[in-house]
């Protein structure tokens, strides 16, 4: 492996969306956005939904993410993911669906109820689809 990259995972449940050499690494982090370069120190970090980028060149991909685990090596990233999506690969008519199923159950709950904190979520998620299909 090339010590001026990072080799870049991302596995969710289902598949394996990545694994690729790369020169750089920008993930929604619990704590805020943080970026990998080659070298940098080890360390765990929680993901939150968000736009997870890499760099190839002076190319920038984007991956739409949910919530997880990402693990920093010297030179290897890997992302552990509830989810994660190209662009190209977003149903954007789906996404505007569970976007407006989330608002109009949101418009009805309050804080209080059950179900809030997962309809806040999914209306977070179907926002964050939704940004990233747009990319393209």
């Amino acid at each position: 492996m090339d010590t001026d990259k990072i080799f870049f995972e991302v596995v969710t449940p289902y598949r394996q969306v990545l694994a690729e050499e790369v020169d750089e690494v920008i993930a929604p982090g619990e704590e805020g956005q943080f970026g990998v370069l080659p070298g940098h120190t080890p360390f765990l970090s929680k993901i939150r939904v968000g736009d997870l980028l890499y760099r190839k060149g002076s190319q920038l991909f984007h991956l739409a993410v949910s919530s997880g685990y990402s693990e920093v090596g010297y030179h290897h990233v890997i992302a552990l993911l509830d989810a994660a999506e190209r662009p190209q690969e977003i149903d954007i008519q789906r996404a505007e669906k569970a976007l407006k199923r989330a608002e109009e159950k949101l418009a009805t709950l309050s804080p209080e109820d059950k179900t809030f904190f997962e309809e806040r979520a999914a209306l977070e998620r179907a926002l964050n689809r939704i940004h990233i299909a747009k990319i393209k």
